[in-house]
């Protein structure tokens, strides 16, 4: 984990207060190392397009796919929920959930917090969630750039789009896992 990464934890139920606490041991401080390979591969992938910024189907294959399908192999092998998830998102399957949502809305308003972590319940099975922001690059721009300046292949693929009108620094969704407690 990288020595920049500030963490926090916080509770829906309180609202927006967000108070600095370490990491419960329960495997969550492993799950902020996956995402921060995670987005360490989205971010080194992304350069692609710095030395081509020609937005094409085979490019966003290249480099936007492999991260979505690098999560899923985590979440199997580790038994996590691992999602990329926003509210403006491209495919609905990606849409935020209530509680992805505040963290979303938790992590824009104060951008030196990179990650948060909050206990939860999900599908009735109690653990630790954590969101880890994930913001918009100067080569993310060819497909997140303007809405009319889209590539055509996302158009005509997402039909739902909303991740679009994004500018360099903004927060464009966050990496969601949670880890539920051992039975």
């Amino acid at each position: 984990m990288r020595s920049s990464l500030l963490i926090a934890s916080a509770a829906i139920l309180t609202g927006s207060a967000v108070v600095m606490q370490p990491l419960p041991d329960d495997g969550v401080s492993r799950a902020v190392a996956e995402v921060e390979r995670l987005n360490d591969l989205r971010e080194s992938l992304a350069q692609k397009f710095a030395a081509s910024p020609a937005a094409t189907r085979e490019r966003f294959e290249e480099v936007c796919q492999p991260v979505g399908v690098e999560a899923q192999r985590v979440a199997t092998q580790t038994g996590w929920k691992v999602r990329q998830l926003a509210v403006k998102y491209r495919n609905p399957v990606n849409r935020a959930d209530r509680e992805a949502e505040h963290f979303q809305h938790l992590l824009e308003a104060d951008t030196t917090v990179k990650g948060m972590w909050i206990r939860t319940q999900m599908d009735g099975q109690p653990g630790t969630r954590y969101f880890r922001s994930i913001v918009v690059r100067q080569t993310c721009m060819p497909c997140h750039g303007t809405r009319d300046n889209r590539p055509d292949f996302i158009k005509e693929s997402y039909t739902l789009d909303r991740a679009y009108n994004f500018e360099v620094g903004d927060l464009r969704g966050v990496f969601s896992v949670f880890v539920p407690d051992p039975r």
